[in-house]
């Protein structure tokens, strides 16, 4: 079946449908990493997107249930070069397309991705429109040209948890899976703020020693408080930062009474609760191969990264120390507060795909509460 992918600016690709039938609009974004697609769809910063994948074959090990990150998929299509029809893992479940339709995502494949990701990189992230069921190119560049960007948006609210609950996962071991740890005695106790929270975050936390509670992102501070924590983790989301307030005037209140620790949107809204502000990027950094200098450690790191929009350090006050920052654009990827127990980083060091360079900043966030605490 056919399937067609209109762009707002006029660009159209043609390809083969795969997934359920449909059509989708969305940003249309793309995703530089080799492995991982699984992880990629369920992650919930995607909520909005139509990610493209860079690779050129993507669902060669399929599908297992192991490695999602989420509930389900929250991004809104799928591109990809070509999807593997017959894929080999002694993990694999299903295929990638037998996923998409039991998840109700709309795909296409055999369009030229290297021609789109270079329209993508000369004119900017925009809105598409991909439909199996419409196959007038005019028409879906008029749809494009008329549905919503994410600039102003509050999509947080469409990818939260309904209400609090306990994480007690640890991380993955082959052979054994994923660590029961509840019931295991925790020396931190932490609440996770879920913008879109994913879940190797929260194993992480969990193996670090943490007693983790996570909690819908209109949670007030003083609810949080209430719940004597030694910390609060501020989770990556979609989309853009500003329009969430709610986000914004919480952290503030807990700033010095608590130590923070943010990733990606988490990092923006702390900037943001801190005085800074944030732009958006031409097409954002989305891909498990992103440079990063930490100027503490004076290291460089590999890290995965996936936003939209960055933190301007020009906004910053002189209280805000940036820590990190990317080697190809030079953009804010770390900052910490000179007098708050309060950083964050723009990339995710929980990688789930990507790289394990940055793991070190759950253990900066034990040492932060442990100084705290003391």
């Amino acid at each position: 079946m056919k399937a067609i992918l209109a762009l707002a600016d006029g660009k159209v690709f043609e390809g083969k449908a795969f997934g359920v039938t449909g059509e989708v609009s969305g940003e249309v974004v793309f995703n530089t990493s080799m492995t991982g697609y699984q992880e990629i769809l369920t992650d919930p910063s995607y909520c909005g997107e139509i990610v493209t994948m860079t690779y050129p074959q993507i669902g060669n090990y399929g599908i297992n249930r192991e490695d999602v990150e989420s509930c389900k998929p929250f991004l809104s299509g799928f591109i990809v070069k070509e999807c593997c029809p017959f894929p080999s893992n002694f993990r694999a479940e299903m295929s990638l397309d037998e996923y998409l339709r039991e998840k109700n995502i709309v795909g296409i494949e055999g369009i030229d991705t290297r021609a789109l990701v270079r329209h993508i990189r000369n004119k900017g992230a925009q809105v598409g429109v991909l439909s199996s069921v419409d196959t007038d190119p005019q028409s879906l560049i008029e749809k494009a040209r008329n549905s919503p960007s994410l600039v102003g948006r509050d999509l947080v609210k469409k990818v939260t948890c309904d209400s609090a609950y306990v994480y007690s996962e640890g991380v993955w071991t082959l052979g054994e899976g994923y660590a029961d740890r509840s019931g295991e005695p925790s020396p931190y106790k932490v609440v996770a703020y879920d913008f879109g929270i994913k879940r190797n975050i929260l194993r992480n936390l969990v193996s670090a020693g943490c007693d983790v509670t996570v909690v819908p992102a209109a949670t007030s501070a003083e609810e949080v408080l209430a719940m004597n924590p030694d910390g609060v983790f501020l989770s990556n989301g979609p989309g853009d930062p500003e329009p969430i307030r709610y986000a914004q005037e919480n952290i503030g209140k807990l700033l010095g009474k608590v130590p923070l620790f943010g990733i990606c949107l988490g990092h923006q809204l702390l900037s943001i609760a801190l005085g800074g502000k944030t732009y958006k990027l031409k097409f954002g950094h989305r891909g498990g191969n992103q440079p990063v200098l930490d100027y503490q450690r004076q290291r460089v790191e590999i890290t995965s990264q996936n936003h939209g929009f960055a933190v301007d350090s020009n906004s910053l006050s002189d209280k805000v120390k940036v820590t990190h920052i990317n080697l190809n654009d030079n953009t804010v990827e770390g900052i910490q507060h000179t007098e708050y127990p309060a950083f964050s980083v723009q990339y995710h060091p929980e990688a789930s795909p990507g790289p394990h360079d940055a793991q070190y900043l759950f253990a900066r966030f034990i040492e932060l509460m442990a100084k705290h605490k003391s």
